[in-house]
């Protein structure tokens, strides 16, 4: 049997060699880690993020049908534009008004949110759904749909 001699340098290399394997597992091990914790950050964010529920559009009709039964008006529109015209019985919160307004807007009935031609309504709808009201509808195309229709306002519409 013959006996392989390592000399200093081939015994170097190979511990160098073998450094180098670890240290690249381990530096493997870390980047999986590091993958798993931002995946799991990343689903928990999904996850966890508060959804706003769809807008609710209803026709200038079954605006009207829920103003008959009661629902709660609410007009999102400056004061100037309401005093020309608005819908009877309706309430006024201009939109910027409305984060801080959320108290006069009752919880417990249907609320219709309208605006002139239904862009400010939708945003207002979407602070209220945000603020956990669930029974709040846009009327698409705004006071200029329902007075298209014929139905009644206040005042004098264009």
């Amino acid at each position: 049997m013959t006996r392989k001699h390592h000399t200093a340098s081939s015994i170097s290399s190979d511990s160098h060699r073998r450094h180098r394997n670890k240290s690249s597992g381990r530096n493997l091990t870390w980047l999986w880690i590091a993958l798993g914790v931002l995946a799991l950050v990343g689903a928990g964010i999904l996850l966890l993020r508060p959804q706003a529920a769809p807008s609710v559009e209803i026709s200038p009709a079954q605006a009207y049908n829920k103003y008959q039964q009661g629902a709660f008006i609410l007009d999102v529109r400056s004061q100037d534009e309401w005093n020309q015209f608005h819908i009877k019985g309706s309430t006024l919160i201009p939109l910027d008004q409305l984060p801080s307004r959320l108290s006069e807007v009752p919880k417990d009935q249907d609320v219709v949110v309208v605006c002139l031609t239904g862009h400010r309504s939708q945003s207002g709808t979407a602070i209220l759904q945000q603020a956990g009201y669930t029974h709040v509808f846009c009327l698409s195309g705004g006071l200029t749909a329902w007075n298209a229709a014929g139905y009644p306002l206040e005042g004098t519409a264009p």
